[in-house]
């Protein structure tokens, strides 16, 4: 939360009332209609979503919405310790704009504005620029508290099979102890490295004693680096976030090196906020979907001007383009790191550089990544356009389903059950739920196929359904009495 903003009294509680008259007002149709399905005694879950941040939220409402209410969500952390917003995220506000809408569905007293409104007033909405992270995790919070999402959290998920035609998922708690849901349908909603992990170059892991260096997803003890020299390496925003916040935190200095001769400064996300991109994007040929999609990876996501002069204001911050970090070693108690502009000297490195797409890497994928489908091997990229990264891709089916690499893999069926909502979707689909700019269009993309599946599934039923209904609607011939 915003600490120079002051809550005002009584401000929620006549949001929350708006909110449940809006939902009952727009609450049609009204009955559940997927047919139960049980498992050893326990009923199965229609809807497994494995992470409780805004992706995983906003899709559990977009099927309550559609009357799917047999729905877990499962986090491996604590309550309010979901998503980056107040782990490893480290900026001071979003970088999207402050009118961005998504997990409100359309319904204005959801919105981020009505939430920020309710708290402050119009006229700190109105003096706004963007909303605080804190405020912004604060929103989802009250997001998931009124609209009661189902949300299990201290739930680590392990891994998944495939046993009689269901998802079978097994969960570790913090105890040690292991637990089994079965669902018909899996959303992973894991955010930014979901399919993969964070990425350390191998010259860091192997040159340096782990105390030494730590990626920008990690905690970290800036209070411990006071007085030190810290050297950052990546040019993207959460490279400039960290470098910002140890020269607040006191560190001695701060050297950020980028490979780029010049520091980003476009930024491909701007542009993609229309229509046509957020809604219509999944539907072009492989051909432009890597055309778009080569063209903004080569850009990047720069750091915000907020953010750059953030670092700037501090005399003892430094940055070198063109300097990308070639090796490290350990020399007495320094960090010697070789480039090609020549050794610098730290007592402790921060790496930005992103992460790797590897399902094989992620215990919630490892054990069917052999049989994934990956963008390399479904688009052969004409010579000057190629690209390793985008090759690594899962190339998903049109509701952000994983399709099999062979059509006879013995584990096809399960694939087409397991929907990708992570940042590794935007090749294939584009803004999705691991980024707000595209939540409002990528949530009801997916909330829509997931009933799909699940109506289809059941045709028989619900046909057998209507031709045994015999609720009678005429039950009298005769006028009433006066």
């Amino acid at each position: 939360m915003d600490t120079n903003m002051q809550p005002k009294d009584g401000g929620l509680a006549a949001l929350d009332a708006a909110v449940r008259r809006d939902l009952e007002i727009i609450r049609y149709p009204r009955k559940e209609w997927v047919p139960p399905i049980e498992r050893n005694g326990q009923r199965v879950l229609d809807v497994a979503i494995i992470g409780a941040g805004q992706g995983g939220l906003a899709t559990a409402f977009a099927l309550k919405r559609n009357n799917i209410t047999n729905v877990r969500i499962f986090d491996r952390a604590s309550k309010g310790g979901e998503g980056p917003w107040v782990t490893f995220a480290r900026m001071i506000t979003l970088r999207t704009p402050k009118y961005v809408t998504g997990p409100d569905l359309g319904v204005p007293s959801l919105t981020p504005r009505s939430w920020y409104e309710a708290q402050y007033g119009v006229a700190a909405w109105e003096k706004l620029d963007k909303i605080p992270r804190g405020d912004w995790q604060a929103y989802l919070d009250w997001y998931r508290d009124i609209l009661d999402l189902p949300v299990a959290n201290d739930h680590e998920f392990t891994g998944v099979t495939w046993e009689d035609g269901l998802l079978r998922l097994t969960f570790r708690r913090p105890d040690g102890t292991s637990h089994v849901h079965y669902a018909r349908k899996l959303v992973l909603a894991t955010g930014i490295e979901g399919c993969g992990t964070w990425h350390v170059p191998d010259f860091i892991s192997r040159g340096l004693p782990r105390e030494r260096y730590a990626h920008t997803s990690e905690a970290i003890d800036f209070a411990a680096l006071r007085g030190k020299r810290v050297g950052v390496l990546g040019a993207g925003a959460s490279a400039f976030d960290n470098a910002a916040t140890a020269l607040e935190e006191g560190v001695g200095s701060v050297t950020l090196c980028l490979r780029r001769k010049e520091i980003p400064s476009i930024n491909p996300y701007r542009w993609m906020e229309n229509t046509g991109f957020l809604a219509y994007y999944p539907a072009l040929s492989d051909e432009l979907r890597w055309g778009f999609m080569r063209r903004i990876f080569d850009l990047n996501q720069p750091p915000p001007q907020d953010t750059f002069w953030r670092c700037r204001r501090h005399e003892n911050f430094a940055y070198r383009t063109g300097c990308p970090w070639t090796g490290a070693r350990m020399e007495g108690d320094e960090i010697v790191v070789d480039s090609p502009t020549g050794e610098m000297r730290f007592d402790f490195v921060i790496i930005g550089t992103g992460f790797a797409t590897d399902l094989s890497r992620r215990p919630e994928t490892a054990s069917f990544a052999p049989s994934v489908a990956l963008w390399g091997e479904r688009y052969r990229a004409p010579a000057g356009a190629e690209s390793t990264v985008l090759e690594s891709y899962p190339y998903l089916g049109d509701c952000y389903q994983f399709l099999p690499r062979h059509k006879d893999d013995p584990l096809a069926p399960m694939l087409a059950n397991i929907h990708n909502f992570t940042f590794s979707a935007t090749p294939s689909m584009g803004l999705s739920g691991a980024s707000i700019s595209g939540m409002r269009f990528g949530v009801e993309r997916l909330a829509h196929g997931l009933g799909r599946d699940l109506y289809v599934a059941d045709g028989q039923q619900h046909l057998e359904s209507l031709l045994s209904y015999d609720v009678a609607e005429l039950v009298s011939l005769d006028p009433p009495v006066a």
